[in-house]
């Protein structure tokens, strides 16, 4: 109890930001809420130096919330819906995974761009945007500044997408199928995933069905945040090791991932008992504004001056596993003639 009182002035503080942010994300969903909550965090820092009493409960925001999101998040995974129609997808999704981590990895030290920074930006961009980087951030460590940085780069090339590639797949006469796949595969976050989606069924009528597709094919993605995390985890658990630290098991497996595979098979389980899957929308929902809270607690964490004057080489790289992960995804199409 006492632990609660002493972190409520914080989360009450990433509760008034995250409010309004989590409305304005639903008035304009190719910005998105954790976008318009990190910026407000940042801005707000600008005047807010000291955080004093609000202190440990923006940490606990930034940080313990964060993995109750990723948790929450599983309840949005039907893995039977994703074994039905995202299997067709799958040879394009770890492709387009690969592709988006190696090069990642090999700019990494061209670009003199920190370690963490590097992972997140690869996993964000190849997984699922800013849920990949809430899932991966605890497990190696990122800082709040770190976490921002790359949420930023990810922001970037998400509304570009969303804005550029319906009209990208008119002029390569894409099928409904193939900008499916495509929306799915090469888009990294949700919303705008969702947004690009919307566009095209919009544009050739077809219902909402490409929408539905590149959904489930955007799920299926979602999945890679298992074993990319715990292969993180080993990693830093055998670098631990090597430097004279004692084993942790915790370390090696992430309680909070095990949770989010726990809630994706109860998920699973329910739907096909024969419950409705609108069941669990409260828990997706919560999910949201959860990483809606956190990534204001991170902006009030990050100085924004200094993030401006790091955040080109990180741009850059994103830039590099954005078109990288485009081209792929095209290429794997081609050749599994679904275009």
């Amino acid at each position: 109890m006492e632990q609660w009182k002493e972190r409520a002035p914080g989360v009450l503080v990433c509760l008034g930001i995250s409010a309004p942010c989590w409305l304005l994300g639903r008035a304009v969903p190719v910005v998105g809420g954790p976008v318009f909550a990190i910026l407000a965090g940042m801005a707000a820092a600008l005047f807010w130096r000291e955080k004093g009493a609000a202190g440990p409960g923006i940490a606990f925001t930034s940080r313990k919330v964060l993995q109750y999101a990723v948790v929450l998040l599983g309840f949005g995974l039907d893995l039977s819906e994703i074994a039905r129609v995202g299997l067709q997808s799958l040879p394009i999704i770890l492709s387009t995974i690969t592709i988006s981590l190696a090069a990642a990895f090999l700019l990494r030290k061209t670009l003199r761009v920190g370690t963490n920074i590097s992972i997140l930006v690869g996993v964000g961009s190849s997984v699922c945007g800013g849920s990949a980087i809430a899932a991966t951030a605890p497990v190696i460590g990122a800082d709040d500044e770190e976490i921002a940085q790359a949420i930023s780069v990810i922001f970037l090339f998400n509304v570009a997408a969303a804005l550029l590639f319906p009209t990208l797949g008119n002029m390569l006469g894409l099928s409904n199928e193939g900008f499916g796949l495509f929306a799915g595969t090469a888009i990294n976050d949700t919303s705008s995933v969702t947004a690009a989606a919307s566009t095209w069924d919009s544009q050739h009528g077809t219902g909402g069905a490409v929408l539905e597709r590149a959904t489930i094919v955007k799920l299926t993605r979602t999945l890679a945040i298992i074993p990319i995390t715990l292969a993180l985890a080993l990693r830093r658990a055998s670098g631990a090791r090597q430097g004279g630290e004692g084993f942790s098991l915790k370390r090696v497996f992430p309680l909070f991932i095990l949770f989010f595979v726990l809630a994706s098979v109860v998920t699973t389980a329910a739907v096909l008992a024969g419950a409705d899957a609108g069941l669990f929308a409260p828990f997706k929902e919560l999910s949201k504004f959860f990483i809606i809270m956190a990534m204001g607690a991170i902006g009030l964490n990050t100085d924004l001056v200094k993030l401006a004057r790091s955040g080109g080489r990180p741009i850059l790289m994103g830039l590099c596993c954005w078109a990288a992960i485009t081209a792929v995804s095209l290429a794997m199409q081609r050749a599994l003639n679904i275009w």
